[in-house]
């Protein structure tokens, strides 16, 4: 599942390094007004949006910030209309890639995907090109805190998990997208320190790069298609 690719690991790692230069503001901004345009502003009723404050607050996002954005999502203050869009594609070495997107202008986003596709190596597809190479999952990471795969299997028979895989001191749990909050409730229920929690594009099986080269040629192209402005998160199915 998703634990095996060394790009959730690089994606993880990469986000902390975001977080601590505020990047990553502009990105939770968005999420967290399109989340409380479409469910509202109170988080009790609301679990994406309690999700993305929870990323906020990882990222040490002032209140200030959280507060204003949910305040344009619901209409009290003016703001950006900004619409959600997934595109497809493949990759340098024929990696199978999904993006999804926030934006004010959908055309300026394709251009800038279909452009930076084209330079370095790939092709942006059309709707439904590689989305059957995916599966819709939730994805709870851990602090692993020693623990194996079993162990905290064991410690999680109580709740619906597809899969447990530690990559660096973290532990990914995947489940079904209905059980994410069940799961990680249990989670802190039974003792461990989430970090984070969202419902993924999960590659269904992974491809293999042959060298050192082809893997950071890949990784590259991930990096600079991450980095654009309207791209809220990108998925590949490289191991």
């Amino acid at each position: 599942m998703s634990g095996h690719s060394k790009w959730s690991t690089i994606k993880h790692k990469k986000a902390k390094e975001d977080a601590k230069r505020g990047k990553v503001f502009t990105k939770l901004i968005r999420e967290i007004t399109v989340a409380a345009r479409e469910g509202g502003g109170d988080l009790a009723g609301n679990a994406r949006l309690r999700d993305i404050i929870e990323k906020a607050k990882a990222a040490n996002m002032p209140q200030d910030n959280v507060t204003r954005a949910i305040k344009k999502g619901t209409g009290e203050l003016a703001g950006v209309n900004y619409e959600a869009a997934t595109y497809e594609g493949y990759g340098p070495h024929g990696i199978a890639i999904i993006v999804e997107t926030l934006s004010d202008n959908k055309k300026r986003t394709v251009s800038d995907l279909r452009h930076l596709f084209s330079k370095m190596g790939g092709t942006l597809g059309e709707s439904g090109s590689v989305a059957w190479m995916f599966e819709h999952k939730g994805v709870i990471k851990i602090f692993a805190d020693g623990l194996n795969e079993d162990a905290i299997l064991e410690k999680m028979l109580d709740y619906n998990i597809e899969d447990v895989i530690i990559n660096d001191g973290i532990a990914t749990i995947i489940c079904n997208i209905q059980e994410l909050d069940v799961v990680k409730k249990g989670a802190q229920e039974v003792g461990f320190k989430v970090e984070y929690s969202s419902i993924e594009w999960v590659p269904k099986n992974f491809v293999s790069l042959n060298s050192k080269e082809q893997e950071e040629k890949v990784y590259k192209f991930l990096e600079v298609i991450e980095d654009l402005d309207d791209v809220q998160n990108v998925y590949a199915n490289i191991s």
